[in-house]
């Protein structure tokens, strides 16, 4: 009796691990915008690392600083060399978890919402953040998407040049399109 129980614990296992899907990008894009008195500010970033595991609701990404490119080479100097200090620290992560995952139904298009929760750290710093965002589901392949906005001095970036250079506050866009 006790064999059978363990193949039963063994096979409900498997069963779980073969129905979670993980869905991945190296090409997901962030871009950040910030409104200056001087002039606005927006970079985006196409090489974004991301993984998303169906079962268990994990999120995660990972990118290079050095990868957000802006339309001024002079502004993508200054952010990666004063504000980023990017040759120090030069990558960005997040770790957490789709909260409502039961909510989103990966077998069927639609788009749901998204409750996101975890850690994201940004110039060395790591803050608990939770944010909104949507999954849409079309033809089986996945998009997430989230707008948000952060302080640049929870992160600690630039100092007192920067805050005549760019707002307190920075919008960031997450957009990841998964195989």
């Amino acid at each position: 009796m006790k064999n059978i129980c363990l193949f039963l614990i063994a096979v409900a296992i498997s069963a779980t691990n073969f129905a979670q899907k993980v869905y991945n990008t190296r090409t997901g894009n962030i871009t950040f915008f910030s409104s200056a008195p001087l002039e606005d500010i927006e970079a985006k970033n196409n090489a974004v690392f991301s993984q998303l595991f169906s079962a268990t609701g994990q999120y995660n990404f990972e990118m290079n600083i050095k990868d957000f490119h802006f339309e001024n080479d002079l502004m993508e100097e200054h952010f990666n060399e004063d504000y980023m200090h990017s040759d120090k620290l030069p990558k960005s992560f997040f770790k957490g978890t789709i909260t409502n995952i039961r909510d989103i139904n990966f077998a069927k298009d639609g788009v749901y919402n998204a409750v996101v929760k975890g850690s994201l750290t940004i110039h060395g710093i790591t803050r608990e953040i939770v944010q909104n965002g949507t999954i849409e589901i079309k033809g089986g392949r996945l998009t997430a998407h989230s707008k948000f906005k952060i302080l640049r001095k929870d992160y600690n970036i630039g100092g007192s040049l920067a805050s005549k250079m760019i707002s307190d506050t920075v919008e960031v866009t997450v957009n990841c399109q998964y195989d």
